[in-house]
Formats: C-alpha cells, sequence, structure tokens
C-alpha cells in the first residue's frame, strides 16, 4: 500500500494563506528565509499587481527574516512590473521543481538552504521544489481562491489530493 505520509508533495505546512503563516514557529526552527512563488501565492495569478495588504505583510517580514520570490514566470515584462513594486529579488524562469533558482537565492541571500521555507500554492513545482532543495515546505491556497474558475479549482482539487492536511 501507497503511503502518502512519505511522499515528496507532503509539504510541512498546509495553511490556508500566507497571513496565517506562524512566523514564530517558523523563527523557532531557525529559518533566515522565506521563499516566495509569485502567481497564485503572493498575488492574483497574471495581474502582475500585488495588493497593498501583501506588501506590508511583505515589509513586516523583512524585519525578522530574508526574502526572495522565486517564480516560473519567464515574462520579463510582467517580472518588471513585479519588480517596480518591490525590493525583494525576484529569480523568475526557475523552472520549479528544478532547485537551481532555489539554490541561487540562497547564496546570493547567504543562507543555508536548510534554513529556508519555500512558500507557494502548486504542490507539483513549489512544494516539490522546496522538498529537493532541501528547505522547509509551506503550501498556500491560491490567494485569489474566490475569484478562479471552477476548472482552475477543479485542478488544484486534484493536485492536492495525494496530500493529507497537516
Amino acid at each position: 500500500m501507497l503511503n502518502l505520509e512519505k511522499l515528496p508533495l507532503k509539504p510541512d505546512f498546509n495553511i490556508e494563506s500566507i497571513y496565517d503563516i506562524d512566523i514564530m514557529k517558523l523563527d523557532e526552527m531557525g529559518i533566515k528565509a522565506l521563499f516566495f512563488d509569485l502567481d497564485s501565492t503572493l498575488m492574483k495569478s497574471k495581474s502582475g499587481k500585488f495588493s497593498f495588504k501583501t506588501l506590508q505583510f511583505l515589509k513586516d517580514l523583512s524585519t525578522n527574516f530574508k526574502l526572495a520570490i522565486i517564480t516560473n514566470n519567464s515574462k520579463y515584462s510582467y517580472i518588471k512590473k513585479a519588480k517596480s513594486q518591490t525590493d525583494i529579488p525576484i529569480y523568475y524562469k526557475a523552472q520549479k521543481p528544478k532547485t537551481g533558482a532555489i539554490m541561487r537565492a540562497c547564496v546570493d541571500l547567504e543562507v543555508e538552504v536548510s534554513k529556508c521555507a519555500m512558500i507557494g500554492d502548486r504542490p507539483l513545482s513549489d512544494i516539490l521544489a522546496g522538498k529537493n532543495a532541501g528547505t522547509v515546505t509551506i503550501l498556500v491556497d491560491s490567494i485569489s481562491k474566490n475569484e478562479e474558475s471552477p476548472i482552475v479549482r477543479f485542478a488544484r482539487f486534484l493536485e492536492r489530493l495525494t496530500i493529507k492536511k497537516g
């Protein structure tokens, strides 16, 4: 019988929103850097715009953690738009679940990979990349889940079937 608890897709934390991240718990675990996916994690997919709430949240986090954004998005004009709104480094064309962008962020931010957390909304890219790299992983629901089409929500449901809520 397949043991779902041992699957590499099972995140260390499975929470509803980025705003529910237990900062004290991560601090206790010795986490020094937080890596966020971009679309559907920090901003509505394909919007290119951070909400005021998210920008304030990231600013607050930056007092205790080093931050980076790691996205598979490859459109430079889109990334440039996102970069114009924040000082957080953005690693694009990441090709998650490959780990190269995570490793580059660790080197650039001068932090050990084991002291980082990868936060994203997709088990097959964000969580798997974090697991493959050796980070703590945090799965969140889409930041705009209530605005997504039924087919997108269904795809997310299918992707999470093997993940036990934790």
